[in-house]
Formats: C-alpha cells, sequence, structure tokens
C-alpha cells in the first residue's frame, strides 16, 4: 500500500510539473490554419531576395562533408552556391530559373541541364525544387496543396498545424510566437516557422525542416526575423544537411549574370539527367 501510495505521489508532482511548465497559449489564438498559414506566407514573402555566408555539413551518399558555401536566393527561382576552400571555390550550382549548371572544380567537370530537384541536390544534398530552396531559404516552407488544415496550441509553445491532402499525403507545420504576441489578436502576432515535416501515405517521413536561432536582420527600416540555422533531413535516403549562416543580407543587388555560368576551359562537360 505504501508502494502504491508513494507512486501516485509521483505521478501527481509529474502532473504538476508538466503543468506547470506548459507555456499558456495566447488570450487570442489562431482558430483557422489557413489564416495562419497565410499570414505566414505572406510575412515571409516580403524578403524578395538574400545574399548569405553559412556553414554547411552534409552527411549523405558521399560521407560527410563540411565547408562554407557562399548563398545567392531570389524569389522564385534564382540560386547560387559557391562551396568554398581556402584556395577558393570548390564547386559552383547555379539555376536561373530554368537552365541549371554546376562547375565541379574538385572532379574537373562541368554539368548542365534543365532545373529539377536531382540537380539540385548534386551541391544540397537534398532533392527540393529551386522555388522550395528559395522558400527555405528565406524562413518559409512549401505547403501540400488542396489538403485539409486543422491547427491547435501545443504545450510546449508554439501552434501545430496538421494537413492532409487527398492523396494520403500529410504534413506537419510549427509555428511560434514571440512573448509579446500573448495578448495580441492574430493578425498581429509574428509567427516564426519552427518545423515543417511531409509524410508519405504510410506515414514515413519524407523530408524534415528545422528552424531556430532567429535573430533580426535590417531590411530598409525594418528588422525581419530570419533563422540562422536550418536543418533539412531525408530520414528515408539517410541525407541530412544543417546550415549555420554566419551573416545574412537581405534585398542585396544581384545581377542575373550570377545565376548563369559557361563552362570554364580544362573540364569535361556533361549533360545532367534529371531522371
Amino acid at each position: 500500500m505504501r508502494r502504491r501510495g508513494f507512486e501516485r505521489f509521483v505521478l501527481a508532482i509529474g502532473l504538476w510539473l508538466l503543468w506547470a511548465c506548459a507555456v499558456p497559449k495566447p488570450a487570442q489564438p489562431f482558430t483557422s490554419a489557413v489564416q495562419a498559414l497565410t499570414l505566414h506566407a505572406l510575412s515571409r514573402a516580403q524578403v524578395r531576395a538574400m545574399r548569405a555566408e553559412a556553414r554547411v555539413d552534409q552527411r549523405g551518399d558521399e560521407g560527410r562533408i563540411k565547408g562554407t558555401v557562399l548563398m545567392f536566393a531570389v524569389r522564385p527561382g534564382l540560386v547560387r552556391f559557391d562551396a568554398m576552400t581556402q584556395f577558393g571555390p570548390a564547386a559552383v550550382l547555379t539555376s536561373d530559373g530554368e537552365q541549371f549548371a554546376y562547375t565541379d572544380l574538385r572532379n574537373h567537370r562541368f554539368m548542365y541541364g534543365p532545373t529539377c530537384p536531382q540537380n539540385i541536390a548534386r551541391l544540397l544534398n537534398i532533392p527540393l525544387t529551386v522555388e522550395q530552396t528559395t522558400e527555405l531559404l528565406l524562413g518559409g516552407t512549401p505547403v501540400l496543396p488542396g489538403s485539409r488544415a486543422a491547427i491547435g496550441w501545443h504545450p510546449d509553445g508554439y501552434y501545430h498545424v496538421k494537413l492532409r491532402a487527398p492523396d494520403g499525403l500529410r504534413q506537419e507545420v510549427d509555428l511560434g510566437i514571440g512573448e509579446r504576441d500573448q495578448d495580441n489578436p492574430p493578425a498581429r502576432q509574428q509567427l516564426r516557422l519552427l518545423r515543417s515535416e511531409a509524410y508519405d501515405a504510410r506515414g514515413e517521413t519524407l523530408w524534415r525542416i528545422t528552424y531556430d536561432d532567429y535573430r533580426p536582420v535590417i531590411r530598409g527600416t525594418y528588422r525581419v526575423p530570419m533563422p540562422f540555422l536550418v536543418r533539412v533531413e531525408q530520414p528515408s535516403e539517410g541525407r541530412d544537411t544543417l546550415i549555420r549562416f554566419k551573416e545574412i543580407t537581405l534585398e542585396p543587388s544581384v545581377p542575373g549574370s550570377a545565376f548563369v555560368q559557361v563552362p570554364p576551359p580544362g573540364l569535361a562537360i556533361e549533360e545532367a539527367s534529371c531522371e
């Protein structure tokens, strides 16, 4: 009897601690998942372009690769990634939204072809469309089209959105808010993306993107919260890319020529397949 009483006491203490640690939901929480996702997407869409320097740590088909990457991303689908070494660039990937080019100085080859997830993955490790790539770098997320959505408040202190598409695909999106937003109405709450995860019809994770370490970055006369830590995972393929931003500049002036490459002399030229 004493043991049973002690177990009940421990359970009661545990439940009290869970209640005490729970983050209260806002006084006026979102009740519409569509409204929350739309407002977040509109807030991120205000940022059109970025220039950044980041440390990238990849685990995938070629083992573990670490290094510094210089990035340019311009909506809706212009990207440039320069993988750097202490002696200069080791690889350069560009896309103007339609044409892809990849200069691989380590293997002395130049690849070209259409922009597709398979070609973007040659440097980023994860097969995403170029539009999805710019979206995630700018703190947003792709959302399953035509899906039903529901929203609730998670005890750990964020909105938890569940989406289900007609074909059985699912997605979960976690949106955090600042302490000052506890008393604000939904339209004035500053939503920050914490996690976006897509599942197949069997419930297996297709990809997972997490965002952390938000810091204010100057954009004109405003300060925009940007995630300085982004992690992109594809567990089924054993792929994991961690991006730690060192510096971010918003709305830089970038010439269109930055997203186009011509074959450097002396490199083997190959056509890149999307299969």
